[in-house]
């Protein structure tokens, strides 16, 4: 049928995709931290400039458009390799318990109007308890293999938040989420290059996603867990990523990727012309059943770049490196993981982070994502998915202590879509949107991408000394 949206049947027993032994967490005492770091080591100058829901505090539930819950799996510093498959389960029921709470909350327009209780007693009341309930379960299965984490309790309650424009129509985007690109001043900065740098480039090329491979799974982040993500992704390279991939099957997988020694996988959340069209997904979950609508769009072109570092020589990523840059829920999350990088064909000199830009006639929209470049030389993924990696310095290229600069992965894609009409909200020319949680509201900021390295030892080792020889390769 060319369209690829397999669920595998077998159930793996909750099957953890990063082994335990090369995650090398540990059982030590865990403390809840806020680990969010910059998220912008770039040539791309993507600070974010507005204030996103995250800080704006509570709402009234009349005025109230979204829902915004502190993010547990972002807090956890270390999780035991016997709790990790128990732990991700369980994370994954906390993200569909607040996009059932959030279609419940939109659905509910009237009722609200007409108790102003209604939402803190029908919705936010009933989250917060299952939320509770969910959170002491995370708790249960660290303590029991270590030290019980303090303090997760406090992250069970969640506001409602208001969504600035956002109509009651829909959960986004509104003519205010766009931006002429030709108005924003040119703002793409890079790291002084020092004498030690690593000058080169290696490009894989994997295609744009012809074999049509969709799910709605998220196989770092929910583990096991269909529909773990809430959203459509697309997929190249690796063709067998979904929720229930571990190692050996991507190690088995076939790729799509031109140079066979390249099988790593590479996923980001499908774009969408919200212009009414029903897709396969139309009544599924991750798709129309949670607000992700309209055609799908295939990007025409996908550049995947590896580069090096402004301040030294780089070295080999280790089989199995699993990086998410950016963040889904960056909308009610705040920024600070935030690494959206929006733009146009012949204005990639200006970028941005909270607007979708409008392109002008002949000119193509892209999306940007530069991937962290410094990793900690010992584990392949981490409790929360980011410690185990970093940015490198955004003005000199170093990478914190402790890290080691690897090849940094710039994913470029372009699509050509027909600039939205904001004069009439859409209708002439429709908005488009990148597929998110629901409760996210489709905003730019929370554009990401994913990346499973699964290159074998000898052309990781050939794209390393290009780069460290400053030569551009393929």
């Amino acid at each position: 049928m060319g369209r690829n949206t397999r669920k595998r049947s077998k159930s793996r027993g909750g099957k953890v995709i990063a082994a335990a032994a090369a995650l090398m967490l540990g059982a030590g005492g865990l403390v809840v931290v806020n680990v969010y770091a910059s998220a912008h080591e770039t040539s791309g100058g993507n600070t974010v400039k507005r204030s996103s829901p995250g800080g704006t505090g509570q709402a009234s539930a009349s005025d109230a458009s979204t829902i915004g819950c502190p993010d547990v799996g972002s807090r956890l510093q270390q999780v035991p390799g016997q709790a990790r498959a128990e732990v991700d389960k369980q994370l994954a029921l906390l993200d569909s318990q607040i996009s059932e709470a959030y279609q419940r909350l939109r659905s509910s327009t009237r009722a609200i109007q007409q108790d102003s209780a209604f939402a803190d007693n029908a919705i936010m009341g009933p989250l917060k308890d299952k939320r509770v309930a969910t959170i002491d379960r995370i708790a249960l299965a660290i303590g029991r293999a270590g030290d019980r984490p303090r303090g997760l309790e406090s992250l069970a309650a969640c506001t409602l938040r208001a969504a600035g424009n956002q109509s009651d129509a829909g959960n986004g985007p509104v003519a205010a989420d766009f931006v002429d690109i030709t108005t924003v001043r040119p703002n793409v900065t890079a790291p002084q290059v020092s004498r030690k740098a690593s000058r080169g480039a290696f490009t894989t090329q994997c295609g744009v996603n012809e074999n049509k491979l969709y799910n709605s799974d998220n196989v770092i982040v929910a583990p096991g867990v269909d529909n773990g993500a809430h959203h459509t992704h697309d997929y190249v390279g690796n063709q067998a990523n979904d929720a229930f991939a571990d190692n050996d099957d991507f190690a088995g997988g076939e790729t799509t990727c031109r140079n066979q020694g390249d099988k790593s996988s590479y996923y980001w959340p499908v774009l969408r012309l919200q212009d009414g069209t029903e897709e396969f997904d139309a009544e599924q979950q991750g798709g129309g059943a949670e607000g992700n609508t309209g055609k799908i769009l295939t990007a025409s072109e996908v550049t995947l770049e590896y580069v090096g570092n402004a301040s030294s020589k780089v070295v080999a990523m280790p089989k199995f490196l699993r990086i998410i840059t950016g963040d889904a829920k960056a909308f009610t999350n705040g920024t600070a993981n935030a690494n959206a990088a929006w733009s146009c064909t012949g204005f990639e000199d200006r970028q941005v982070t909270d607007k979708y830009p409008v392109c002008p006639e002949g000119s193509s929209l892209v999306r940007t994502s530069k991937f962290q470049s410094c990793w900690d030389g010992r584990n392949t993924d981490s409790a929360n998915h980011r410690a185990h990696v970093a940015f490198a310095d955004p003005k000199t290229g170093a990478c914190p202590r402790g890290f080691k600069a690897i090849p940094q992965l710039v994913q470029r894609l372009v699509y050509d879509v027909d600039a939205p009409s904001l004069n009439d909200d859409g209708r002439s020319s429709p908005f488009y949107a990148v597929d998110g949680f629901p409760e996210q509201m489709h905003q730019p900021i929370t554009d990401h991408g994913d990346f499973v390295n699964v290159f074998d030892e000898r052309l990781m080792n050939r794209m390393v000394k290009c780069i460290n020889t400053g030569r551009r390769c393929q």
